[in-house]
């Protein structure tokens, strides 16, 4: 790999790795996930301890997928730990559909708000791309 190369991939990695930490962020943030959590649950008072476990989660998550690590655990476990994680997936997804609301607030705070649709257009091609250049780089034939 030429020195060019490894720049770019080491650019849209941190690119990729930007917008999944404010995708996640904004989930956080705007949704207000952990304290209607500790509000519902009545836990006010360990509100660290979930905001500290979400970030663990994450910084540990992202490792082991770095890592290809494997938990050596029992087929059986693996219905539950599915389950779990599609429902995760599932309403992660339903809520970061909220996170759009977002958009138009930013770009106004921004002095852009005549160019909604640009940043938006923006985000989605640069995740086409970023797919497309994975595939076709990095998939070769496996």
């Amino acid at each position: 790999m030429t020195t060019i190369e490894v720049a770019f991939v080491a650019i849209v990695g941190f690119a990729g790795g930007l917008a999944a930490g404010t995708g996640f962020v904004a989930f956080l943030v705007v949704l207000g996930v952990i304290p209607r959590l500790t509000q519902l649950t009545k836990t006010m008072k360990w509100i660290h301890a979930y905001e500290w476990s979400a970030v663990a989660g994450a910084v540990i998550g992202g490792w082991m997928s770095l890592r290809s690590s494997v938990l050596g655990a029992s087929k059986y476990w693996l219905l539950p730990l599915g389950m779990f994680s599609g429902v995760f997936i599932g309403m992660l997804a339903a809520a970061l559909t909220e996170v759009l609301n977002v958009w138009p607030i930013l770009a106004k705070r921004m002095g852009m708000a005549d160019k909604v649709i640009l940043l938006l257009m923006a985000i989605v091609f640069g995740k086409v791309f970023g797919a497309l250049f994975y595939w076709i780089y990095f998939v070769e034939g496996k």
